[in-house]
């Protein structure tokens, strides 16, 4: 029956059904290629193993298993079963529709499979795809065993396993492999352990294995790019992409979208700008992901007005369009405006998903519109079947925090139908540091410790809260158990963007360039205010020191807006993007700086936006 098939197949290769069934396939008409096969058969003309790979693939294609198990009968009485091709496609196929062990079954029950490589990459991709990626090792470990030859496919299908941080010994074991199989020059292998190391965090090893590259095509700069942005590397990002442009090297949508992720993050507007540019020189322009990203990136950066005009300009407006746009608005403050676009995207025909809601309660939760973020809370479930999740009810407990109804927020808590995680204890916590309320604060602070006890920001919070309170003991207390635990604060970091290059500050900065005018523009401020407005309550020089508490140091946003000062023109805004949220003295040294200089300061800080105009910020210090 196999040497029958495998003539007849021969003989068919160049039929017109096999040809345009080939071409169909290729070129993704699925549909239009399986709707060929019953034409062939009512022409009375038999398939054959050209005809069933093409079939299985727009089966796959079209997650339709059950018509791809109908297929294998035919295959069977074809006879055709033995083909390796054939073979391989059911199994792919199998894969794809999640049948995993109907896939090994093809596989173990013809003998000739397990022989073969690409029978064993199909299976081992499958695996992988299927996250079941245990059994994919012992299946490349057994292939090793049997003696089959592993090619670049084989290794391109199974690290994917290794693109967590939990398996990257075995990744690096595999890495290590390549050198035996002799696939360590192989771009496409390097490009995937690339992108492995980046995934698992191992940013230096996947850095040496690109610096190392003698040809580096688009696809191994897209890695770099991807991969220091998964890790927060933003300036990394930017770099890159300056060398990209130095090498000649032309940027893909995929670039794009890493290089503005990066631009939001550092509050780099001018570079994104610069993105915008090449986007539409590119002819990128109808691309929703790069449009989702300049919104983000606009938004994130404080000009909601292009992000709005990017927004408006899109021929189509996707859920994460309207997303991206109302986020904005949420974190800048205005509440009222990300309502309406709520209601304007419903009224449009798109349904709100998980991501949406928890963007308009945060929304909501920021410009104190308690009534429209419980009607909300109660639409998603009602209207949408949608079950509140632990972001929803931590937008929740911040949104009846702020308000005041702390022993609603508690009630809410405890009512929930999910264990509530850190975030939403972490809510009540500094909902009772607005309200002053020492007693539910140390309960919050006892459920929130039990779930992230390494988190040092819980810990400042409950001390800030029994400072305020005068508790000197209870402040000792939490200082005594963070030293215990060793916990060391993250410092504060802020960033200005001037003329393309962003300059980071850190508290007590003396690196800068300008750092003697820096800091005598700050004693200059500090004069005026002592002279208009007499001493502040608090220490505005108080920063923390390796153990989180008090060290003399001027904040990192200080540094940031004096520089900002110094080198823009009068009546210019002055953007800060910090790392951690402002303080209660930083916070209100700004509302008095942009009374002196008569200028907009505005900073993003880790919570939101704030813009301080003529002596008052946007938040209505509730933040």
């Amino acid at each position: 029956m196999k040497n029958h098939c495998k003539s007849k197949s021969m003989n068919a290769l160049s039929t017109p059904w096999n040809t345009q069934l080939r071409e169909l396939a290729k070129r993704c008409q699925f549909l239009q290629a399986l709707s060929l096969y019953p034409q062939m058969l009512r022409h009375g003309d038999r398939p054959n193993a050209f005809t069933f790979p093409f079939a299985l693939k727009s089966c796959a294609a079209l997650s339709l298993p059950i018509l791809g198990s109908q297929f294998h009968g035919q295959i069977t009485k074809v006879g055709c079963v033995f083909e390796p091709f054939v073979q391989t496609g059911l199994i792919s196929m199998y894969c794809k529709g999640s049948l995993v062990d109907n896939a090994r079954k093809v596989f173990e029950e013809n003998f000739h499979s397990r022989k073969l490589t690409v029978c064993y990459n199909a299976l081992v991709s499958g695996y992988v795809s299927n996250s079941k990626c245990s059994e994919a090792v012992l299946l490349f470990r057994q292939m090793n065993e049997e003696g089959v030859p592993v090619n670049s496919v084989t290794l391109l299908g199974l690290i994917p396993a290794c693109v967590s941080p939990i398996n990257l010994e075995l990744g690096s074991s595999l890495h290590c492999s390549t050198l035996k199989y002799g696939f360590d020059s192989d771009v496409s292998v390097v490009n995937c352990f690339i992108t492995m190391y980046m995934k698992c965090g191992s940013v230096n090893y996947a850095q040496k294995l690109f610096d190392e590259m003698p040809v580096k095509g688009l696809i191994s700069w897209n890695a770099m790019v991807s991969g220091y942005a998964q890790n927060g590397l933003a300036t990394n990002v930017l770099e890159l992409y300056r060398n990209m442009d130095m090498n000649g090297v032309h940027p893909d949508p995929v670039t794009l979208v890493g290089v503005l992720s990066s631009c939001a993050n550092l509050g780099a507007q001018s570079v994104g700008h610069e993105v915008e540019f090449k986007i539409q020189a590119s002819g990128f322009t109808s691309n929703p992901f790069l449009n989702n990203a300049l919104i983000n990136m606009y938004a994130r950066c404080g000009n909601l007005t292009k992000a709005q005009a990017v927004f408006d300009g899109m021929p189509e407006r996707t859920l994460v369009s309207w997303t991206a746009i109302i986020g904005g608005y949420g974190m800048h403050g205005h509440g009222e405006i990300a309502v309406q676009l709520f209601k304007e995207m419903i009224r449009s025909g798109i349904e709100p998903d998980g991501t949406a809601f928890v963007c308009v309660l945060s929304a909501c939760s920021h410009a104190g519109l308690t009534d429209q973020g419980l009607e909300y809370f109660k639409m998603m479930k009602r209207n949408y079947q949608l079950e509140p999740g632990p972001e929803h009810y931590s937008c929740m407990v911040d949104l009846l925090g702020r308000a005041g109804r702390l022993k609603e927020a508690q009630t809410l808590i405890e009512s929930m139908p999910i264990k509530p995680d850190g975030a939403v204890w972490g809510a009540l916590l500094g909902a009772c540091k607005i309200h002053k309320n020492v007693e539910l604060a140390e309960l919050a602070f006892e459920r929130v410790i039990e779930l992230e006890p390494e988190n040092i920001g819980y810990y400042v919070l409950l001390s800030n809260i029994y400072s305020n309170a005068n508790n000197s003991k209870g402040v000792l207390r939490i200082r005594i158990m963070m030293k215990e635990k060793k916990l060391k604060k993250d410092p504060g970091c802020s960033y200005v963007e001037l003329k393309g290059r962003v300059h980071p500050f850190i508290v007590g900065d003396r690196n800068h360039l300008q750092s003697d005018e820096i800091y005598r523009v700050l004693e200059e401020l500090e004069a005026i205010i002592m002279q208009e407005f007499g001493k502040p309550e608090k220490d505005n020089r108080e920063e923390s020191n390796k153990d989180g508490f008090t060290r003399v140091g001027v904040h990192s946003e200080k540094l940031a807006v004096a520089f900002g000062l110094l080198n823009t023109t009068t009546g210019a805004e002055v953007v800060i993007i910090k790392n951690l949220r402002i303080c209660e003295d930083c916070h209100l040294f700004f509302k008095m700086v942009s009374k002196i200089v008569h200028r907009q300061l505005t900073v993003r800080d880790a919570t939101r936006f704030h813009h301080f105009r003529n002596g008052s910020c946007s938040c209505k210090d509730y933040w």
